[in-house]
């Protein structure tokens, strides 16, 4: 167990994390970057924590009260008429699901050759799921190197947030309102700030709280995200609306789920680093180019426009896409309907079926052996 590990959770550390948080966040406000208070902290916190090592602390549940408020942000945006039009997408979400899946299992067998690690933890390693999920599932597996698992989804997951907004909000790909499929700022479809609905939002606090916590006890997956987005939407359903969020409350959880990213890298757990990370990259920026390709596909077929279409793709985590779509006011129904659906996929589906290709890999070794 590392220094980090080990360290109690106690206030220097605490405030030493959130120090460095506020200034990541400051800094890139300053310079004009994507989404400031999200990459700011997650940048700041990841040098500061690997600089001075055991004093940066930052408490899992301050993670999960950004993620609650995340979800919420989500679930005002699932109204009855949106999740109407995503159910004609489900064909089309399962068609690039596993085309991304696809593209995932292709690129893990180079990078496996040329790390000289074996299959199952290059493959493990490259699939876009949740971090929690992949990670559960490497630990199940016998032969998978974890460090090197955890390693290689962590900078997936940095590459992803980092790299995903620059493109989104590059000349590239224009304005995100571009094409009919454009989302609204969250501001137009809920109640506003000031318009007297505080007893409506204690009442949304209590039910995104409790389905956060309900959620995680019956280990459902994102809990912490998905059961709040769900009982907000449910509750939105009934006639009960729920107020936007001020800007700076959304900024906190960026802030929140920053630091909890920036911490999870821990570079001394590697050997071999410069060739492993290097490859890590490698894969992450082909899965960024494969969500590209398949997003430029998913445009023509669907009246979207390019930034809503790669934020739906992109192998990345539900909650930092749906920041994104936020801020850039892209299809934010849109984004959330594919990421959600790709969440659900990997953790039912995926686990069963690459714990029977995995066995049935190990009989093949087996009966190559004896004969």
């Amino acid at each position: 167990m590392d220094k980090q590990q080990e360290a109690p959770i106690g206030f220097p550390g605490i405030a030493r994390s959130l120090i460095a948080a506020v200034i990541g966040g400051i800094a890139f406000k300053l310079l004009h970057l994507p989404i400031p208070w999200l990459l700011g902290p997650m940048f700041a916190v990841l040098i500061g924590s690997n600089t001075f090592k055991g004093r940066f602390i930052w408490p899992g549940q301050f993670r999960n009260a950004g993620m609650i408020i995340v979800g919420y942000t989500i679930g005002l945006a699932m109204t009855a008429s949106a999740l109407k039009e995503m159910s004609y997408q489900l064909p089309l979400m399962l068609l690039m699901t596993l085309l991304l899946l696809l593209w995932c299992a292709g690129i893990a067998y180079p990078v496996s050759r040329l790390a000289e690690i074996d299959y199952k933890t290059s493959l493990l390693g490259s699939i876009p799921g949740g971090l929690t999920q992949v990670l559960v599932l490497a630990e199940e597996t016998d032969g998978v190197n974890l460090t090197v698992v955890t390693v290689t989804q962590v900078i997936r997951l940095i590459l992803i947030i980092t790299c995903v907004p620059l493109l989104v909000t590059s000349p590239l790909f224009g304005q995100a309102h571009a094409g009919s499929g454009a989302g609204s700022p969250l501001s137009a479809i809920s109640a506003g700030w000031d318009s007297g609905l505080l007893p409506n939002m204690l009442v949304y606090a209590l039910v995104t709280v409790g389905c956060a916590i309900l959620g995680n006890r019956i280990k459902f997956p994102t809990a912490f995200l998905l059961g709040p987005a769900i009982g907000t939407a449910i509750l939105q359903w009934t006639g009960f609306p729920g107020p936007a969020l001020p800007s700076f409350v959304l900024n906190a959880a960026q802030l929140m789920i920053g630091v909890h990213v920036g911490l999870m890298l821990k570079p001394d757990r590697l050997t071999h680093k410069v060739r492993t990370i290097s490859l890590a990259v490698g894969s992450g920026l082909l899965l960024i180019l494969g969500a590209w390709g398949l997003s430029v596909l998913l445009t023509k077929l669907q009246p979207i426009s390019g930034a809503t279409g790669l934020l739906s793709l992109a192998p990345g985590g539900m909650d930092q896409m749906g920041i994104i779509a936020h801020e850039i006011h892209a299809d934010l129904p849109m984004v959330a309907g594919y990421q959600l659906f790709r969440t659900f996929f990997i953790f039912f589906a995926v686990p069963p079926l690459l714990k029977l290709m995995f066995r049935y890999h190990g009989k093949s070794i087996k009966r190559r052996e004896t004969q």
